[in-house]
C-alpha cells in the first residue's frame, strides 16, 4: 500500500509539474519548435512606462511584471533560461562596468527568480564595421545551455564556451586569458565576479577561413554530443562576391573542448547568395541523428552528424539530401533568365530555423530585412525522403522560425502577417496582420500565440482555426526578438530592457 501510495503521489506531482520547464536554447529544443504547454500565462500584461530622463521602468505603472532588467539599446538575441539562470545578448549601450565603454558585444546573465544581474561577457568588435561587424547590433546568439556550461556565437564569429556561474566560482580553465580577451584600447581589465568566465574559444574566421557578412549569427545545437554551428560565412560589402567560397558553412566542435570534429562540403558557400545565418536543426529520423539546416544558397539540407574522413583528410558530414527552399519561378524568369538575389520576385536564402515535426521538416525563406519584402514559401518536406509534402505560397519572405502546435502551424512573414495553417496539408485557416515589419517568431503558449513587431507591440491572439485577437501589449522599444516561456513565466526582450511575465507577479527591477 505504501508502494502504491508513493507511486500515486509521484505521479500527482509529475501532472501538477509537468507544464513547468526551462527554455535552454533556441526554440525550446533541438526541433526548434517556438511552442509550449505551460498555463496560467497572463493576458493582460504592461511592461510600464520610464521614469522621466532616465531608462529605468516606473514600477507602478506595470502589470503582472515579475521582473524587467535593463539590458543594451539593441537586443535581437532571444532569451534562454536553464539552471535558474537567463541568458541574453544585446549591446553595451546601457553599461553594467565603466572599464567597458564603447560599442561592445554583450552576454548578460540573470538570476531566474528576481532578475538579480550576476555576470557579463564583454566582447570587443571586430573594427570592420558593417561589413563583418556591424555597428551596435551587440551579440544576436542564443546561447545554448547545458548542465553548467553555455555556448554561442559572438559577434567577432567566435563559439565561446562559458561557465554558467561566471568568476563567482573562480577562473575555471582551460582557457584563462579573459583580462585580454575583454580588453579593448591598450587599457589594462582584472576580471571580477561579475564577469563571464570563458572555457574555450573556437575562432572561426582564425580557424576555419570564414567571412561573416554584417554579423555572426544563429544559435548552436547540440547532436551526439557534439556543437553544431552556423558559421555565417557569406558575400563582401559589395554583395557580388564570397571571398571564402571553399570555407564551410555548417560545422561540429566537441563540447568539452571546442575541436573541430566535422563540417559540411556540399559547397554552399560558392552558392550563397547572402549569408549563412540560419540556426540548426537536430531530430531522430527512424532512430538515427539527422541534422537539418537551411543555407545561405537557399536549400534545405539533411546532414548525418557521423562525420568522415574524405580523400583530403577533412572529416565531412555526409549529405543525406537537399530540396530547394525557392521555386523554380522565384530563380529564373520565364525566359530563362537569372532573377537577381535582391529583388522582389526573386531567390531567398534561410535566416529562419527549419522546424521538425512528426517526420515532416517545416520551413520559410527569407532575407536579409535590409533587401525589403518579396515572394514567400512556407513548405512542408518528408525529413527522411526530402520529398516536398506541401507548399505554401500566399506568404511573403519571412525571417521569423514556425511554431506548431494542435495540427496547426504559425508563420510570420516580415511584411507583419501571422499566417496559420493545417500541418497536414499547408490549407489556409487565416491570415492575421500587425501592420508592421516582424524579426521575431511566434510562440505557442496557454491556448495563445504571441508575436512582436518592430513598432513594440506584442500582438495576442487565440490558439486555434479561428482568428482572434486577444490583446495587445505596448513597448516603449521594438520587440526584435521572439517571446519565450519558461517555468510558467513569459519573457519578452524589447531592444532595452528584458521582462518576466507572471500572473499576478509583484515587480522587482534590477
Amino acid at each position: 500500500m505504501k508502494t502504491i501510495k508513493a507511486i500515486a503521489i509521484l505521479i500527482t506531482i509529475n501532472l501538477t509539474t509537468s507544464y513547468s520547464s526551462d527554455w535552454p536554447e533556441w526554440g525550446g529544443d533541438g526541433h526548434n519548435n517556438m511552442a509550449s504547454s505551460a498555463k496560467g500565462i497572463p493576458l493582460e500584461m504592461e511592461p510600464g512606462k520610464r521614469k522621466k530622463g532616465t531608462e529605468e521602468i516606473d514600477l507602478s505603472t506595470t502589470k503582472n511584471v515579475k521582473w524587467v532588467a535593463k539590458i543594451g539599446s539593441q537586443s535581437y538575441g532571444t532569451p534562454t533560461i536553464a539552471g535558474g539562470k537567463v541568458l541574453i545578448g544585446t549591446n553595451n549601450e546601457s553599461p553594467r562596468d565603466a572599464q567597458h565603454e564603447g560599442d561592445r558585444g554583450i552576454i548578460m546573465c540573470f538570476n531566474e527568480e528576481d532578475g538579480k544581474f550576476l555576470w557579463q561577457l564583454v566582447i570587443p568588435k571586430l573594427g570592420a564595421g558593417k561589413v563583418s561587424d556591424w555597428e551596435y547590433l551587440g551579440v544576436c546568439s542564443s546561447p545554448l545551455i547545458h548542465k553548467d556550461r553555455a555556448y554561442f556565437i559572438s559577434n567577432r564569429c567566435k563559439v565561446i564556451c562559458v561557465d554558467m556561474e561566471g568568476m563567482a566560482n573562480g577562473n575555471d580553465g582551460p582557457y584563462k586569458d579573459e583580462a585580454k580577451f575583454m580588453m579593448t584600447g591598450g587599457k589594462t581589465f582584472k576580471p571580477g565576479k561579475n564577469d563571464g568566465d570563458i572555457i574555450w574559444v573556437f575562432d572561426m574566421r582564425e580557424e576555419l577561413g570564414v567571412f561573416p557578412h554584417n554579423i555572426a549569427s544563429s544559435s548552436p545545437k547540440i547532436v551526439d554530443g557534439k556543437l553544431v554551428v552556423t558559421t555565417s560565412n557569406g558575400v563582401d560589402w559589395s554583395h557580388l562576391n564570397v571571398p571564402a567560397p571553399q570555407a564551410p558553412c555548417l560545422i561540429l566542435l566537441d563540447m568539452a573542448t571546442g575541436e573541430l570534429v566535422g563540417e559540411e562540403a556540399s559547397q554552399i558557400g560558392e552558392r550563397t547568395m547572402h549569408c549563412n545565418w540560419s540556426s540548426p536543426m537536430v531530430a531522430k529520423v527512424d532512430g538515427k541523428s539527422t541534422i537539418f539546416f537551411g543555407a545561405g544558397d537557399g536549400y534545405l539540407y539533411s546532414f548525418d552528424p557521423k562525420a568522415k574522413e574524405d580523400d583530403e583528410g577533412f572529416l565531412v558530414m555526409p549529405e543525406n539530401w537537399r530540396v530547394d527552399g525557392n521555386l523554380p519561378e522565384y530563380r529564373k524568369d520565364k525566359d530563362g533568365k537569372k532573377i537577381k538575389y535582391a529583388t522582389f520576385e526573386g531567390p531567398s536564402e534561410y535566416i529562419s530555423s527549419p522546424v521538425y515535426h512528426e517526420g515532416n521538416v517545416i520551413s520559410l525563406i527569407g532575407q536579409d530585412p535590409e533587401h525589403g519584402e518579396g515572394v514567400g514559401r512556407m513548405m512542408s518536406v518528408n525529413a527522411k525522403t526530402g520529398k516536398v509534402v506541401w507548399d505554401y505560397t500566399e506568404i511573403e519572405r519571412g525571417i521569423s522560425t514556425v511554431s506548431i502546435a494542435d495540427g496547426l502551424v504559425y508563420a510570420a512573414d516580415y511584411r507583419g502577417r501571422v499566417h496559420c495553417v493545417d500541418v497536414n496539408n499547408g490549407k489556409k485557416f487565416w491570415v492575421y496582420d500587425t501592420k508592421s515589419h516582424i524579426w521575431g517568431s511566434t510562440l505557442v503558449a496557454d491556448g495563445k500565440v504571441f508575436i512582436g513587431n518592430e513598432d513594440g507591440e506584442v500582438v495576442v491572439l487565440k490558439h486555434g482555426r479561428k482568428m482572434e485577437k486577444l490583446g495587445l501589449v505596448e513597448f516603449s522599444a521594438p520587440v526584435y526578438a521572439s517571446p519565450v516561456v519558461a517555468n510558467d513565466v513569459l519573457y519578452i526582450a524589447s531592444q532595452t530592457h528584458l521582462y518576466a511575465f507572471k500572473e499576478g507577479a509583484k515587480t522587482a527591477s534590477k
